[in-house]
């Protein structure tokens, strides 16, 4: 079994050191040139039972694999998707081949590249991917969009990136686009857990007592309603850091929420929640709060996401 892998970030390096582990071939290219030789030579030194060929450029990595190739995009949503996949098609991609974009790209983009892909019989498959980088290296959500063929024919795949066991941590949740709006809606979520969250905290530091907050987060994630991951990284982050002084509270991200309000609103559906965490996001820009800080903090742990810098 081997799999094409372009884009190796965080999340990408995480992933493909998964599928080396497990008796998977990965041939890997990165725009950065030195990345891709880097993360080569650290996967060199490790005992694992798959290969990892790195290559300069994406027409050596198509011609490396054999069809019916399988080729995962791991870059960042919009022109960067469109101009890797001209890349591949330059490259050599045929009939039968599968390309997958496990990336956050909007839905819509992913109909319109499965319709285009499809004229030339080539497999095109949406994957929103969560976890973060804990779950890019032991297991992640897999959320697929595409054609049952397409998802069928690399269930192989699915299986080995996804948390255990086999088949839990993936599922085909409808045709083109499906995956990647699936997972516009999970980030929405997130944004709006986030942020209460980090509001509920702020409270705890403004009001009439002096708080553990490392205590009181610690025992939140032991048998209270509002348990869960998202509390459990938090309740590391005060262990290490407990006012959060790493942390400017300049919060970075907002594509994918903004990209679920827009929806929400051609939907006809009220998103006060995601909209308000938005409202935040900008604020802390130029106005940054302990609320901030927490989030911030959170996308640290589970994305490992940097602060953009104060205006």
């Amino acid at each position: 079994m081997t799999v094409g892998f372009v884009g190796l970030g965080n999340m990408g390096q995480n992933m493909v050191v998964r599928l080396l582990e497990q008796g998977v071939d990965v041939v890997g290219f990165n725009r950065t040139a030195h990345v891709t030789r880097s993360f080569g030579e650290s996967v060199a030194r490790k005992s694992l039972s798959g290969k990892f060929f790195d290559t300069p450029t994406i027409d050596m990595l198509v011609g490396k694999l054999d069809a019916p190739r399988v080729i995962w995009l791991m870059v960042s949503a919009g022109e960067p998707v469109d101009e890797e996949i001209d890349q591949l098609l330059l490259g050599g991609l045929t009939k039968g081949d599968t390309v997958i974009d496990g990336g956050n790209s909007f839905y819509k983009d992913s109909v319109r590249r499965h319709d285009e892909l499809k004229k030339r019989e080539i497999f095109y498959v949406d994957c929103g991917t969560s976890g973060g980088l804990d779950g890019a290296r032991h297991g992640a959500c897999l959320m697929l969009g595409g054609d049952k063929e397409s998802i069928d024919s690399v269930q192989w795949l699915w299986d080995r990136l996804s948390t255990t066991p086999a088949g839990s941590g993936w599922r085909h949740v409808g045709p083109a686009g499906a995956g990647h709006f699936v997972k516009m809606i999970h980030n929405a979520i997130e944004y709006g857990m986030n942020e209460a969250i980090g509001e509920g905290f702020e409270m705890l530091t403004s009001g009439p007592y002096t708080i553990d907050l490392a205590s009181v987060a610690d025992l939140w994630i032991h048998g209270s309603i509002i348990r869960g991951y998202l509390l459990e990284l938090l309740a590391k982050t005060f262990q290490k850091d407990p006012t959060l002084s790493s942390f400017t509270g300049t919060i970075g991200g907002g594509q994918t929420g903004q990209w679920a309000l827009e929806t929400a609103k051609e939907l006809g559906i009220s998103a006060k929640v995601l909209e308000a965490a938005l409202v935040a996001r900008k604020k802390s820009q130029t106005s940054q709060t302990f609320a901030s800080k927490v989030v911030s903090a959170l996308r640290a742990q589970y994305g490992g996401h940097k602060e953009e810098e104060k205006k």
